[in-house]
């Protein structure tokens, strides 16, 4: 009798979190976020900010 009610409040629980998981996603989804330009150049190691093509066409 007790595993019963371990397993139904188990289920309880674990609906209650899946149910607050979709909404909480479907919640943030629908906030966009403007994308961020970058103010200057940035490099990575030795990887640019820019693509290698545009990279490529600007070098003589």
């Amino acid at each position: 009798m007790s595993v019963a009610i371990l397993l139904v409040i188990l289920g309880i629980v674990s609906l209650t979190a899946m149910i607050g998981t979709v909404v909480t996603v479907l919640h943030d989804g629908r906030h966009e976020l403007p994308p961020e330009p970058s103010e200057e150049p940035w490099k990575a190691g030795n990887l640019p900010s820019v693509p290698y093509a545009l990279i490529k066409d600007r070098v003589p």
